[in-house]
């Protein structure tokens, strides 16, 4: 056995040395990013207050536009309580770029609060065999952001919070209120502007945030599409954003979809980016 030469001791000592303060500072950056999760969900839980609880009655939407009556003369009874909170788990596929990209698998969890409306998004996408990024997609106290983030440590995304985020995610929470469609009640902050017999346009406000989208129903009164000019943060730009609700489901006394698609419009048709269906609910 050859006897190290002190430099080359020294060499390999140091790299060592360095190899360890990298991992440690990726453990550190890791837990930051972890902790994010939790703090968002702690303030959103803090500034949450209940929305009344008076039963949902017919006569609340008879001056609604008609689409937008039927949409809640479908989706609820008579004697439905209003939703406060609401925690989902979802799985499906992400495509992180344009239409010849490739499709990811997703796992994520998302809470939401009604009123102040607002949620936060917790998703893993796993890109290759053991590497995955963390993404963090929320709208808290007004203020919306998003943080995509390779190992759950190194930054690769980010977005928010400024005006033209805190919008984009107030609407992204108005276009997934038909998952808990009390939300969309005039009681719970929504007003509706009728356009014609089939859609109907949708408006929020929080604080200084206002968001709007336009609802697409089909003829038995169910949401199936929802379509909004949306910020981009990808390319900084509004763009014609759509999503599609699909295969109904009664959850907790409401017809609820449990899949959903969501895309951009272009020139050559819709381009999605995101796929999922719901596999848990807990509402509260």
């Amino acid at each position: 056995m050859r006897v190290l030469s002190g430099t080359r001791r020294v060499g390999i000592a140091l790299a060592a040395g360095a190899g360890a303060g990298l991992a440690a500072a990726f453990a550190v950056r890791r837990r930051r990013v972890s902790n994010q999760i939790p703090d968002l969900l702690d303030h959103l839980v803090t500034e949450q207050a209940r929305v009344a609880r008076d039963p949902y009655d017919p006569d609340d939407v008879a001056d609604l536009p008609p689409p937008v009556r039927r949409y809640f003369e479908t989706v609820l009874t008579e004697g439905q309580l209003h939703v406060n909170s609401v925690r989902i788990t979802q799985e499906g596929t992400f495509r992180l770029g344009g239409a010849d990209a490739d499709w990811h698998s997703f796992t994520a969890s998302q809470y939401y609060t009604v009123s102040p409306p607002g949620y936060v998004w917790d998703a893993d996408i796993e890109l290759a065999p053991s590497i995955s990024a963390r993404v963090l997609d929320a709208y808290v106290a007004g203020e919306g952001r998003l943080r995509a983030n390779l190992l759950g440590a190194v930054p690769v995304a980010s977005a928010g919070p400024d005006p033209q985020t805190n919008e984009a995610e107030l609407q992204r929470y108005l276009t997934e209120a038909p998952w808990f469609p009390t939300a969309l009640l005039p009681a719970a902050g929504v007003s509706w502007d009728g356009i014609d017999d089939r859609s109907a346009r949708a408006t929020i406000t929080d604080g200084d945030v206002t968001a709007t989208a336009t609802f697409h129903f089909d003829e038995d009164g169910y949401v199936t599409r929802v379509t909004a000019d949306r910020y981009r943060q990808d390319t900084g730009s509004i763009g014609s954003w759509v999503g599609y609700h699909r295969s109904y489901e009664i959850h907790d006394g409401m017809k609820v979809p449990t899949e959903a698609e969501v895309g951009w419009e272009t020139t050559d048709g819709v381009v999605p980016y995101w796929r999922g269906r719901i596999t848990e609910r807990e509402i509260e």
